[in-house]
């Protein structure tokens, strides 16, 4: 009955790869139950009830993912966004955090609507093909560049040389090295659940060498969620003030899950002849109600996680894969001592192999064409360069047109695209940098 309901046997591929992937892709986002509330905390919201309503949010827009879309993807509220919300919204322009909730929510609104109404699928599906897959290339970058870093393997530098290598002698940088061999290892050797053992493996030294402090319990009983549970303002968030942090948390959310859905999906090969995601305003809609869903509950705008790659280079195709992510964070709810307790030496050099694996598709972008080549180098580029996919996304959805513009093209651009154009470009008029 669940080979059938997913349709494994048609995606080539059965229960235990899908349940193997499914776990590879919680045990690689398994920090954001831990990193989401910290930096909430900072905007005032409650670490918590904060837990509770970031586990709450990445179940219920994952499971609509795998139930509902079908798709190997987990959803969890968004790296970037979050920290957007609590030092620049609340901290440098001075709203409440209910107010910034009110916004995310607004947002979550109108996803759902454009969704229903198939704009979303429009303006994907007018997203041309070397902007595709510079997306899968940037994000691949993007994780591995969130590798190095939280292992430890890169750091913040000096001005004039903004990072620089860590302390390659130290133990926690050691076993990093030591997780990406295992892993790369495990690879060439084509062992099924290379990822998964690397992390496992990792995480057991890490505990044993006393790299990371292992759990000193398992079970814990989770925190009342009633401090934030509806204490959203809407009201507050439709002033005319607001409307730049609106903008900005719209085009944010809306960026990042085409890219991230889009890039992983040409990873994965769901991607059809056109290079287009068929049934796209299914996972779109996942991610809508999964925003909305998460600001009554009290986190910031939840969304489609890069880390789902990891579950697709173990094998994942179906929603099963998201099936089993989803229930993991519930059982989270639980066991968060003990899944929290995995150290960025374990999970960050899976985030590093599985960039390089994302890297392969710049060699379907055409190198000879300049009108191409130029926009998705920006895209690659400052996706990770500026630490924020949007902004590389958004470059590209604005150099694309202009080029296409000066060489005589502009056929090759859909009116889609221009639409795209002209949001980005409201984006960066309006965002409070």
């Amino acid at each position: 009955m669940i080979k059938k309901f997913f349709a494994l046997e048609e995606l080539g591929t059965n229960v235990k790869t899908e349940i193997l992937a499914g776990v590879t892709t919680f045990m690689t986002m398994a920090y954001i139950v831990v990193v989401n509330p910290a930096i909430l905390q900072v905007a005032g919201i409650p670490k918590g009830p904060s837990m509770v309503a970031t586990i709450l949010s990445a179940f219920f827009g994952t499971i609509i993912m795998g139930v509902y879309a079908k798709r190997p993807f987990a959803i969890a509220p968004y790296m970037g966004e979050n920290a957007f919300v609590a030092y620049t919204v609340v901290k440098v322009l001075g709203y409440s955090w209910q107010t910034a909730l009110g916004a995310i929510f607004i947002g979550g609104v109108l996803f759902t609507l454009i969704t229903i109404l198939k704009l979303r699928s429009w303006l994907a599906n007018a997203i041309p093909l070397g902007l595709k897959y510079s997306f899968a290339v940037g994000i691949g970058l993007f994780l591995t560049f969130i590798g190095l870093n939280d292992t430890g393997l890169v750091k913040l530098g000096v001005p004039g040389a903004p990072v620089q290598v860590g302390n390659i002698r130290s133990p926690e940088a050691l076993l990093a090295v030591f997780a990406i061999l295992l892993i790369a290892i495990l690879i060439i050797k084509k062992v099924r659940g290379a990822i998964l053992i690397g992390i496992l493996a990792t995480t057991f030294l890490s505990f044993i060498f006393k790299i990371a402090p292992a759990p000193t319990r398992w079970l814990s009983l989770p925190p009342s969620l009633s401090p934030i549970f509806l204490k959203l303002d809407i009201l507050g968030a439709l002033s005319w003030g607001f409307f730049a942090v609106i903008l900005t948390v719209f085009v944010m959310d809306f960026v990042d899950t085409m890219g991230t859905l889009i890039g992983v999906s040409a990873r994965a090969g769901l991607l059809d002849e056109n290079g287009n995601l068929p049934e796209i305003e299914k996972p779109m809609l996942a991610d809508a109600l999964a925003t909305v869903f998460g600001a009554l509950v009290g986190t910031t705008t939840t969304g489609t996680f890069i880390e789902s790659a990891t579950g697709i280079e173990e094998g994942g195709r179906s929603g099963l894969t998201a099936v089993v992510t989803a229930l993991l964070f519930l059982v989270c709810l639980f066991f968060a001592p003990l899944f929290t307790a995995i150290p960025a030496q374990a999970y960050g050099p899976a985030l590093i192999i599985v960039g390089m694996f994302m890297i392969s598709s710049i060699t379907k972008i055409d190198f000879s064409d300049y009108t191409e080549l130029i926009p998705a180098f920006f895209v690659i580029t400052l996706m990770s360069f500026t630490y924020n996919l949007g902004i590389g996304i958004t470059a590209g959805f604005v150099l694309y047109p202009i080029f296409k513009l000066v060489s005589g093209r502009t056929k090759e651009v859909a009116s889609g695209l221009w639409f795209l154009f002209v949001l980005s470009i409201l984006f960066y008029i309006f965002f409070p940098y």
